[in-house]
């Protein structure tokens, strides 16, 4: 790094990608702001300057060095990797250590505390943001994971036994066989009965009271932009196949069709394909991110539709190879295996492709994809009147 690039990133100051310390900082400290860097996206701290951006300097490079490198190999666990440098800024010496995003997260300091970052701190993590971390390196699967306060008697065996008769072709009344199926599918935990995630998704009498955001918004909105009059919302809830349908049935009732006559029988034709509108709310249900606490939101705009799912892309995902068909990364191992049992889903990643292609067949419009920090959206132009 020259002078005219470390001067650039001091004026910006401290944020998301930079801290600043000085040497006389404890080990604890400095060990807090690696593991927070290498437990987010990377980041750099600058030794020698204080937290007005002022350079106060090090009294002796190699010692401060010397000092970092022992504190990400002995104080962090697992080990994080550093890169150091330093620069010379006003006849004073500064030491950049290079912190990149750990491939072996979550870290954590000597003293058992996990930190992220936040703005321009390091706040120890939270539980859901623990959870996330594990189950972006794919230490855990959350949907696996047991409900709390969930007990076996609030799943609907009735309609766990209907999917097995329906989709699997077994019919079974006996009790220790469908606790083995349950098992089985990573409904719930074999010795303690607790329904996991995906059991209670698919199979609990009522699984928003265990899991709020397991729920879609759907609204219509008079105009293009969100800031619009609302003329109708609605909040779905129930088993995951009920919110579908309930989906399905707000679709028809909101979106533009005409009727043509094909074959002696009347043959309704939507604005946009309920195929790919099906695909994409499949889509989210499967992949969004169970540990953040917001629901699926639907919005019908005037000039398109919007499908927005909680949770950025997982891993190594992009929207470039979602489009393609190149991406098969599955958040949601269990979530999405039960889709593929009841043939909602393919088992080739394709579902983003069949969008496309549909959108692009009936409408000759391009669908867009947007991924943020917090959400994917898809969206789909409407047919013009």
């Amino acid at each position: 790094m020259n002078s005219k690039e470390f001067l650039e990133i001091l004026n910006k100051g401290e944020g998301y990608h930079l801290e600043f310390k000085l040497e006389e900082e404890n080990n604890e400290d400095f060990s807090k702001t690696i593991v927070c860097f290498a437990n987010t996206d990377g980041g750099k701290i600058l030794i020698g300057v204080d937290d007005s951006a002022k350079i106060m300097g090090v009294s002796d490079i190699d010692k401060v060095m010397l000092r970092m490198d022992d504190i990400a190999l002995y104080r962090c666990e697992p080990p994080v990797m550093i890169l150091q440098e330093s620069i010379s800024i006003e006849g004073k010496n500064v030491v950049i250590v290079n912190v990149e995003k750990g491939t072996q997260r979550p870290y954590k300091t000597k003293a058992g505390q996990y930190y992220v970052r936040a703005s321009n701190r390091c706040p120890q993590a939270t539980r859901e943001e623990l959870l996330r971390i594990f189950q972006s390196t794919r230490s855990l699967f959350y949907d696996e994971l047991p409900v709390n306060n969930a007990k076996f008697i609030d799943l609907d065996i009735s309609a766990f036994k209907f999917f097995l008769k329906n989709y699997l072709e077994i019919e079974t009344n006996d009790e220790e066989e469908i606790i083995n199926y349950l098992n089985n599918f990573h409904l719930i935990e074999k010795e303690s009965l607790i329904p996991t995630l995906t059991g209670i998704l698919f199979f609990g009498y009522e699984p928003q009271k265990f899991i709020g955001q397991s729920r879609i918004i759907c609204a219509i909105i008079q105009g293009n932009d969100i800031g619009e009059t609302t003329l109708e919302t609605k909040n779905l809830t129930g088993k995951i196949f009920d919110i579908i349908q309930s989906v399905e049935i707000f679709f028809k009732l909101s979106l533009r069709n005409k009727h043509r006559i094909k074959d002696f029988q009347p043959e309704s034709e939507y604005e946009i394909p309920l195929t790919a509108l099906r695909e994409a709310i499949v889509n989210a249900i499967a992949h969004r991110d169970y540990t953040i606490n917001a629901p699926i939101r639907v919005l019908i705009f005037t000039n398109r539709v919007e499908i927005h799912s909680p949770g950025r892309l997982p891993n190594t995902v992009t929207v470039e190879s979602i489009k393609v068909g190149g991406s098969h990364v599955l958040r949601n191992p269990t979530i999405y295996n039960m889709l593929l049992k009841m043939k909602m889903v393919t088992d080739l990643g394709s579902g983003v492709r069949r969008i496309i292609k549909l959108v692009k067949e009936h409408l000759n419009e391009d669908v867009g994809f947007e991924n943020t920090e917090n959400e994917f959206v898809i969206k789909i132009p409407r047919k013009t009147e």
